[in-house]
């Protein structure tokens, strides 16, 4: 199981609980997660932390002064 963490720019665009899917981009250096359809994007990570699951459950969203985070756990 692998956890990742997004930001989130609206409130309740997402909820605990919901299946989700990414998409992979990919930077000259680094990889970066988009939860469909643009919900949330997730920070850089470097080829070798590369995600390989494409579907995920929510399991958490919280809120603190820099924004909505979300959880998401993979299967990996």
């Amino acid at each position: 199981m692998r956890t990742m963490e997004f930001k989130m720019e609206r409130p309740g665009l997402l909820k605990e609980g919901d299946h989700v899917t990414v998409t992979e981009g990919l930077l000259p250096s680094n990889y970066y997660y988009t939860i469909d359809p643009s919900l949330a994007m997730s920070a850089n990570f470097p080829f070798r932390e590369r995600l390989l699951a494409r579907e995920g459950d929510v399991t958490a969203i919280v809120e603190n002064e820099r924004g909505f985070y979300v959880t998401v756990a993979f299967e990996e």
